[in-house]
C-alpha cells in the first residue's frame, strides 16, 4: 500500500425512506459535517468495495444488510489544502463516485472515534445545508430522485 492516498474515493449518502439523512462531524475539523467517505485503499479495490468499506469503519452498519446504490455520479474536485499532503506531490484533484444506502432509521451507529465526534438524522434538504462539501451537498439534493426503498 502506498504511502499516499488515493484520489479515488466514495461518498455514501446513508437515508433512510423518510428522506432523512445520518451526517458526522469530522474530528479533526468540529463543524465540518458530512456523509461517508473515503479513498480506495488500492488500485484494484472495487468502489462498491471501498463504500461497503468505509460506511463499515466510519459507522458501524454492515451495508451488505442495506440496499447500496450506485447514483451513477461522479465530481472531480480539488483537494482542500487542509488536506492535500495525504496525496502524492502534484495530486491536486480527487475523483469522488457516489452511493446511497437506504437504511432503518433505527440501525445502531458505532462512530470511528478518531474520525467523528457525533451524528445526526436530518431531513434531507437540512442535511445537504449543514455539509461543508459542496458535492455532499449536491448529492444529498438528488435524494429524491435516486430513493430506494429498504430492504425488508
Amino acid at each position: 500500500m502506498s504511502e499516499f492516498k488515493i484520489p479515488v474515493s466514495v461518498l455514501v449518502v446513508i437515508y433512510t425512506t423518510d428522506l432523512e439523512v445520518l451526517l458526522m462531524e469530522r474530528a479533526d475539523r468540529p463543524g465540518f459535517w458530512q456523509s461517508v467517505t473515503g479513498s480506495k485503499d488500492s488500485l484494484d479495490e472495487a468502489l462498491r468495495e471501498t463504500a461497503i468499506r468505509e460506511v463499515m469503519e466510519e459507522t458501524g452498519i454492515d451495508a451488505n444488510a442495506f440496499i447500496l446504490s450506485d447514483w451513477q455520479l461522479s465530481n472531480i474536485y480539488e483537494i482542500y489544502p487542509v488536506w492535500r499532503h495525504r496525496y502524492a506531490p502534484c495530486v491536486t484533484q480527487n475523483t469522488e463516485h457516489v452511493f446511497g444506502l437506504c437504511v432503518s432509521r433505527h440501525v445502531p451507529v458505532k462512530l470511528a472515534p478518531r474520525e467523528h465526534l457525533q451524528y445526526k438524522w436530518l431531513p434531507y434538504r437540512d442535511a445537504a445545508d449543514a455539509c461543508f462539501s459542496a458535492s455532499n451537498a449536491e448529492a444529498i439534493l438528488q435524494l429524491p430522485a435516486m430513493l430506494i426503498p429498504v430492504h425488508q
